[in-house]
């Protein structure tokens, strides 16, 4: 084992200081006798004892170094405390304990996936980068947590660990050069619509020619055109991050990827990220879909809903839909967010672990009405916005409620909603061409941006859909989460409709946001488009995929509707004015044009 040259300048130093000692013995011996041979005895033995003292401390040198801390060092206190985030630290205060998140400096390089020219090889690539980068940084954590029996859950999606601990563990991660910064893993609680008054509509096989009840919100993005067309988001699978689905819903059950028709199969098609709840009616670990609010359902059935009957509640009936339930009752934390965006990007079977997971099943499209706000303590830094960057590098487009809180300008300022990688989606008052008054508006000043958002607007008040009371229950309910759906189900449908545009989400975005009527206003800065109140405009699908509006808007007008909480009257801060040629956001190439398919 080579040495330090420090060290070699001490064993050279220690041995002139024993050759000069033997020398100054002899001399004196021969001089002055027994007396002064006595004195000199005593300095032989203060050379030995010194002797000893630093061939030790030499001998220490020369061992190989750890990264074993010292808690109680003053500059190792001050290097941690530099790491450690505001809410850890009030909630580690006297002895207690709290679940943080410790990433690591060392996060993956993912630019190769951009240009790869399939969905299959960018998740491949995405997911074998991502768990490869987490398997060769994380061990030496792990085993030192290990070693103290301190529970934790590794993620890949972001390079971090989750731990639960006290001051003194965070304190001692914080200080490894390999950790950049520990954040807190609050509860956080998700203000989410209520539902109103549950109805029960009997299943109702449609006969020939027997009319459908098609949701308003659904005619007003003329979904219903692209179907006359033959695309009905057929080839497409949906997500849902949200409080989960009653999968045996009339009209969430046909549309299940893990339903054949005879059969279930839950594995790589639904996953449970609670696993610590008290008194949830769905349990913790669910081993198959359940919806322990009704949000989840309600969502998803807007997105692809149709019982086969008379209710068609969802934008792409023939898409198909998996879930992960990321919310207890409507309570998440970054943590249980992260592990829903983990199966997403490689599904993995029941009772398994992401090394198991399978990036060829991972969704096209996700729906995400959540939210994480600091003002319950969520994390301040990238973790939440670095797992939303790796699923579009893989080619799966997160679509993000825009929040509840305006109408004030600036209220898009929570995680997931502000992001860049996130298609944002604020809500109208259904059926008119007006903001819904509780949809939160740009510019994004959380991160310094000044980014518009929303990027694009839907209907979202009085919403009816899915409940998770009964098969055959539905209910209304009014948000930005009523609103987002529309707009997966209509991402849904573009790449059905057109394939080559399936999974390029800058041209699929600016498919969708070039051909949305646009509304003008001026209410947090420039009319646009886009501005900061409807982004873009009002999704109009039909238009997207190429057929051109087919019916006139109905006129802008000040309507009452429904809040997620009350029921306001809502107030137009716009008019609408469509326009005939759409502005490109960045002068994308003309849109491929779908060729109808045989009608059924």
């Amino acid at each position: 084992m080579s040495l330090c040259p420090g060290c070699l300048n001490y064993k050279h130093y220690y041995s002139m200081k024993k050759k000069s000692a033997f020398h100054s013995i002899r001399r004196s011996f021969q001089q002055s006798g027994f007396s002064k041979l006595r004195v000199l005895f005593g300095v032989l033995l203060c050379f030995a004892a010194a002797t000893i003292v630093l061939f030790a401390l030499g001998k220490a040198s020369a061992q190989p170094r750890t990264s074993t801390v010292q808690p109680n060092a003053p500059w190792n206190r001050l290097l941690a405390a530099n790491k450690i985030a505001v809410w850890v630290m009030e909630h580690t205060a006297n002895g207690q304990k709290a679940e943080f998140l410790v990433v690591l400096a060392d996060q993956a390089d993912l630019s190769g996936a951009a240009s790869l020219p399939t969905k299959v090889e960018k998740g491949r690539f995405v997911y074998q980068t991502l768990l490869e980068k987490a398997q060769t940084t994380q061990d030496p954590i792990l085993q030192w947590l290990r070693d103290r029996n301190i529970s934790y859950q590794s993620f890949y999606i972001v390079n971090a660990i989750l731990v639960k601990g006290t001051r003194e563990i965070a304190d001692a991660l914080a200080a490894r050069p390999e950790v950049a910064r520990i954040e807190g893993n609050p509860l956080i609680h998700n203000d989410l619509p209520q539902p109103g008054p549950v109805e029960q509509s009997p299943l109702q096989p449609r006969g020939p020619g027997a009319p459908a009840t098609i949701e308003p919100g659904i005619v007003y993005t003329h979904a219903p055109d692209v179907w006359t067309l033959g695309f009905k988001g057929e080839t497409i699978v949906v997500a849902s991050a949200d409080t989960g689905v009653r999968w045996t819903h009339n009209a969430l059950k046909p549309h299940y990827r893990g339903w054949d028709g005879t059969n279930a199969n839950h594995n790589f098609n639904w996953h449970d990220s609670i696993h610590d709840s008290v008194g949830n009616p769905c349990g913790n670990d669910s081993q198959q879909p359940c919806d322990d609010f009704f949000h989840g359902s309600h969502t998803t059935g807007t997105a692809i809903g149709d019982d086969g009957g008379t209710n068609q509640i969802g934008m792409a009936p023939g898409a198909r839909w998996i879930a992960c339930r990321n919310m207890d009752e409507g309570n998440g934390t970054p943590a249980r967010y992260i592990e829903c965006m983990e199966f997403f990007l490689a599904p993995y079977p029941l009772n398994c672990t992401p090394n198991e997971g399978d990036p060829t099943k991972a969704p096209d499209i996700t729906i995400n009405s959540w939210g994480c706000p600091t003002s319950e303590g969520c994390t301040t830094g990238d973790e939440l916005r670095v797992a939303v960057e790796a699923q579009e590098a893989a080619g799966i487009q997160m679509v993000v409620a825009a929040g509840n809180s305006g109408p004030s300008c600036s209220t898009v300022s929570d995680p997931p909603s502000f992001y860049d990688a996130s298609y944002t989606v604020g809500a109208l008052n259904t059926g008119t061409d007006t903001i819904a008054s509780f949809s939160s508006l740009g510019p994004v000043t959380r991160d310094g941006s000044n980014r518009t958002k929303p990027d694009i607007t839907a209907p979202g008040t009085n919403t009816r859909s899915a409940s998770n009371t009964a098969d055959n229950a539905y209910t209304f309910a009014s948000g930005t989460s009523m609103a987002t759906p529309h707009i997966a189900g209509a991402m849904a449908l573009l790449w059905s409709a057109i394939p080559s545009l399936q999974h390029q989400l800058t041209a699929s975005r600016d498919a969708l946001n070039n051909s949305a009527v646009h509304i003008d206003s001026t209410q947090c800065g420039d009319a646009g488009p886009p501005n900061n109140v409807f982004g873009w405009g009002r999704v109009d699908i039909f238009a997207a995929v190429g057929g051109g509006t087919p019916t006139p808007t109905p006129t802008a007008t000040p309507t009452a509707t429904a809040t997620p909480t009350a029921s306001p009257t809502a107030t137009a801060s716009a008019t609408a004015t469509p326009r005939p040629t759409p502005t490109p956001r960045s002068g994308p190439s003309p849109r491929p044009r779908p060729t109808p398919l045989p009608r059924p």
